[in-house]
């Protein structure tokens, strides 16, 4: 079976990751074949726009936490096959089908999409703050949240799709039955627009999203390393175990006080 299905109507072709006895976690087989699909659709010269969803319960669960142990790191470990949708290089636009969980990875990738329909409630979760040393403070930026909305986003707070059709992060709320069905009636209005519109239009659209000033991506990198590093293997171990976790937060006590900053990280820096 594969983990990632393909199917083509007319213009349109339809992702589906389809490991959902792992509700879909982002292992290297899984991210692998979701690359190749992409490089597929991004190559065709009929295909005009994709749908992305997920089989079973997930839409995507995130990381892998079974083989980030296994390796003995956190996070994904790095693959050859290159993805147009992954690193901003697609030109066609992508709609996302969420059919259930949407969780840290799975998050990440109905962010990248230019349009969204999701199941009533689904659940969403930017996961870097149970799993890393800094939250995931970018994508309320990134959704056009208001800052509370965006700091509970960051500090790992569950949503659910009606919050987030509430707060304009979803474009369309609907019954299961109905999830691919919207999609690809979303995706057949964009193909009746005129090819040069669509394209321009999309394009422009996404020079428009907000972007983390260049001084804070500094100041989060150095935050990525302001802490006890262990304490992410530990988070990774603790879920896998079912247990609650033995953080260790800093190698020296008084580092909990002594913060970088947005001056000492550029310093750094340069």
């Amino acid at each position: 079976m594969a983990v990632v299905e393909t199917e083509k109507r007319g213009q349109i072709m339809i992702i589906a990751l389809n490991r959902p006895e792992r509700m879909n976690a982002l292992g290297v087989e899984l991210r692998s074949e979701m690359a190749k699909a992409f490089v597929e659709f991004q190559e065709s010269k009929e295909l005009e726009v994709a749908i992305f969803t997920g089989r079973g319960r997930a839409f995507c669960a995130g990381e892998d936490m079974k083989e980030s142990l296994e390796r003995g790191a956190p996070g994904s470990a790095r693959h050859p096959v290159p993805n147009p949708f992954m690193d901003n290089t697609l030109e066609k636009p992508v709609i996302a089908a969420v059919n259930g969980f949407a969780m840290g990875g799975g998050f990440m990738l109905v962010e990248r999409t230019d349009l969204r329909v999701s199941v009533k409630g689904a659940m969403f979760e930017v996961s870097e703050a149970k799993r890393w040393l800094l939250g995931g403070y970018n994508h309320g930026l990134f959704a056009n949240l208001p800052h509370p909305v965006a700091t509970e986003m960051a500090l790992g707070f569950r949503f659910t799709a009606e919050r987030l059709y509430e707060v304009g992060f979803l474009n369309r709320l609907v019954d299961p039955d109905d999830l691919l069905p919207t999609a690809i009636g979303m995706a057949e209005h964009m193909l009746s627009l005129p090819p040069a519109s669509r394209v321009n239009t999309v394009h422009m659209m996404r020079q428009m999203r907000p972007k983390v000033a260049p001084d804070l991506e500094r100041l989060g990198v150095a935050l990525h390393e302001h802490g006890d590093k262990s304490d992410l293997m530990e988070s990774r171990k603790a879920f896998a175990e079912k247990r609650k976790p033995n953080f260790k937060g800093w190698l020296k006590p008084e580092d909990r006080y002594r913060m970088p900053t947005v001056e000492s990280a550029g310093k750094k820096k340069g």
